[in-house]
């Protein structure tokens, strides 16, 4: 099958449906704009990346969610001819579609492009110049109606029937030219993963021909589909179709009600173990690289404040967010190639019974799970919903899924209410991620009843064939999601990690008086040498009446008193001051409410932040010291600073709260506004805060101190 090259003056049909002279149609101009069209599924973005030559970028509509990708018509052999990049014409990859008569976005997106009113972020607003549309040789019943509806607009085209390869293994037939002469435009039979009629696809671009008048006059889309049952018979055959019996034993397991359930639960605890099992790798790579630039920086640089500024504030803030990537980078390649087999079509139509409840379909189900390693990709995962309200009631919901950010803090909360009880610790462990999800489906539920009230649409869900995954595709999506993470939300917390920095850091002050008599001891000690023997008990600084002290102990001491006494007159130690009566009724002191206020950056941030506040210093080993010394802290007024009762306030808050600046900034760009992220904020806060001073009043009635 091959190109139907439009040929000088051929003989007109009778003006029953004939093709009319290239005279009265005329042939495009090499057009500079050509936006491609098909249905869900029939391997559109794979043919893109081929046409792009790879070489393509990700934008989004404005005002939207959905991608776009944009490239130039690089690909084929001809590529090599020597056409600048710059000059080839531009491919605009629209959102897959049924129908552009549906009342869904991503049929409203196809319509404004294609009318010439909006273009992706990047690019002028301008109608394309002329279509490619691709239809499914697999499926082409389904997919020419929409060929008829894009012809139906009288720009020139050129239709691709793609994946022939594997519409012949199946016995399956299509003939190209028949279809190029009802439409009355080339039409190349292709396979988009072999590349196989790629170049014939690519010369007919350069010169597409408008489809016949009679397009004109089909008005509704039931004369579409009339027309498309005509054509489906006259263009297409079966020899011998093959039964896929494996096919359908597949479809039986994946999608029953209960062994479904069962061999999803498996197959995502397997893709989740994979990434916290391999991403622990270049997360030490990358950690010991940020450790070795601050301390070369530090190393560098004098003392000062553009030093803390850099080490501190830049690469400390950037180095805590960079570090997730490969976690980020592993769970949408797996993903990816899961969706490239066709099993998450399958998972998503089983768990869409169990969300229905809670006002979600089972398009939610992926940015649920990706939730659980970071609110950021589970959140940008939610473009995969096709309802506008489902999809911000899914965004709504991803934060409260335990993230790989809380976990330190769900350590050291567990460990200092269970100390040597791992048994009670990993139950509370487990608890915290229940907590979340409850939240979650509570909170879909609770908005999908208000705010966000409106019938949902049915889950239209198209189960595609069985596959082997389209490895270069999914090494493509992973590069594109990986750029986006660190161009958006890096940007993000460079910016709030300097804002901490400063906050922080002034106004400076100088010692106490008693931080400056420990120096004074300590030089005295290192000037005659002699022991010094403690006079007064200091279990906050690890000073023990009568023991000996060396000259390096008391400065590390005094050197603690004077960090701490510089931390509670910075702008963010006074702000912890102020707030306290805020945090009060959730047992919380002036240290906790900084590290709780400092956490807003990113909910890690806790950890390190008490330290600080806490011991006084910031070089603390968390693995060796860090648990006893917070064990043991003390309040102003000499109570503990983790109480039980407080400590379970603070582990049902941060499985709550919004801790993650980050997270709002991604959630107004995805929801369409910060109106949905001042939401979110709020909702998550006042729950959150609600429900741990409920917690700490029911610890403190049980007893607890």
């Amino acid at each position: 099958m091959s190109v139907v090259e439009p040929k000088p003056e051929p003989p007109a049909r009778p003006e029953a449906g004939g093709v009319e002279s290239p005279s009265v149609r005329s042939l495009a101009e090499v057009p500079t704009r050509i936006a491609v069209l098909g249905n869900p599924n029939v391997g559109k973005t794979t043919l893109f990346n081929r046409l792009a030559g790879v070489r393509h970028k990700t934008a989004n509509f404005p005002g939207t969610t959905q991608e776009a990708h944009l490239g130039r018509l690089v690909g084929g052999s001809s590529a090599a001819s020597g056409e600048a990049k710059a000059s080839a014409p531009l491919l605009i990859d629209l959102p897959g579609v049924y129908s552009l008569s549906l009342n869904v976005a991503e049929a409203q997106i196809c319509r404004a492009v294609l009318a010439g009113e909006l273009a992706p972020m990047g690019t002028t607003p301008a109608a394309p110049d002329a279509l490619l549309v691709v239809v499914d040789a697999t499926n082409l019943l389904r997919t020419l109606a929409l060929a008829a509806e894009a012809a139906a607009m009288g720009k020139p085209m050129v239709v691709a029937v793609n994946q022939m390869d594997v519409a012949r293994r199946r016995g399956l037939h299509v003939d190209a030219d028949a279809l190029s002469q009802r439409l009355g435009c080339p039409v190349v039979a292709i396979s988009a993963r072999t590349g196989d009629g790629i170049d014939g696809l690519v010369s007919a671009l350069r010169q597409p021909v408008q489809p016949l008048k009679e397009f004109g006059g089909l008005g509704e889309r039931s004369e579409i589909e009339a027309w498309a049952d005509s054509v489906y018979a006259e263009v297409a055959s079966a020899s011998s179709p093959v039964s896929n019996k494996l096919a359908d034993r597949l479809d039986a397991a994946f999608t029953h009600p209960l062994v479904g359930v069962g061999l999803f639960a498996a197959v995502m605890t397997g893709l989740f173990w994979v990434i916290f099992r391999l991403a622990n790798y270049p997360m030490d790579w990358i950690d010991a690289l940020f450790g070795w630039a601050g301390g070369t920086v530090a190393g560098t640089l004098p003392e000062g404040p553009i030093q803390s500024l850099l080490v501190d504030g830049v690469i400390a803030g950037v180095g805590a967010t960079v570090i997730f990537l490969p976690q980020i980078v592993l769970l949408f390649f797996l993903l990816s190639l899961l969706e490239g087999t066709g099993y998450l079509a399958r998972a998503a139509f089983v768990i869409d019974r169990l969300l229905r409840p809670f006002g979600l379909s089972g398009h939610a189900f992926v940015p649920l799970l990706s939730g659980h390693a970071c609110a950021l990709p589970g959140i940008m995962a939610a473009r995969a919903v096709p309802d506008r309200r489902d999809r911000i009631a899914t965004i709504l919901a991803v934060p409260f899924m335990s993230c790989t950010a809380r976990i330190p803090v769900y350590v050291l909360l567990t460990t200092l209410l269970f100390p040597g009880r791992p048994g009670l610790q990993a139950l509370a462990f487990t608890g915290c991620y229940a907590l979340g999800v409850v939240a979650g489906l509570v909170t879909s539920l609770l908005f999908r009843r208000t705010v966000l009230k409106g019938k949902s649409l049915p889950m239209a869900l198209e189960l595609p064939a069985y596959r082997l995954p389209d490895l270069r595709l999914a090494l493509l999506t992973t590069r594109d999601r990986a750029w986006v993470f660190l161009r958006k939300a890096g940007v993000v917390i460079l910016g709030i990690s300097v804002v901490l920095w400063w906050l922080g850091t002034y106004p400076q002050s100088p010692p106490p008086r008693e931080a400056v008599e420990l120096q004074a001891v300590a030089t005295a000690i290192e000037t005659t040498g002699q022991e010094v023997w403690v006079l007064e008990s200091r279990p906050a600084f690890g000073l023990v009446q009568g023991e000996a002290v060396s000259a390096a102990e008391v400065r590390a001491q005094a050197e603690s008193i004077a960090a701490r006494h510089s931390a509670r007159r910075t702008v963010l130690g006074r702000l912890g001051a102020t707030m306290q009566p805020v945090f009060e009724p959730l047992g919380y002191d002036r240290q906790l409410v900084i590290g709780v206020l400092a956490s807003f950056a990113a909910r890690e941030v806790f950890v390190s932040t008490m330290a600080v506040q806490v011991i006084g210093r910031e070089d603390f080993d968390e693995d060796n010291g860090i648990q006893d010394a917070l064990a043991n802290a003390k309040r102003d007024d000499g109570t503990p600073v983790f109480g039980t009762a407080t400590s379970w306030s603070l582990l049902v808050y941060y499985v709550l709260a919004m801790q993650c600046l980050p997270t709002l900034a991604v959630t107004a760009r995805e929801a369409g506004g910060w109106k949905w992220a001042g939401l979110q904020l709020g909702w998550m806060t006042m729950l959150a805060y609600v429900l741990a001073a409920a917690a700490y009043r029911i610890a403190l009635a049980m007893g607890a101190s």
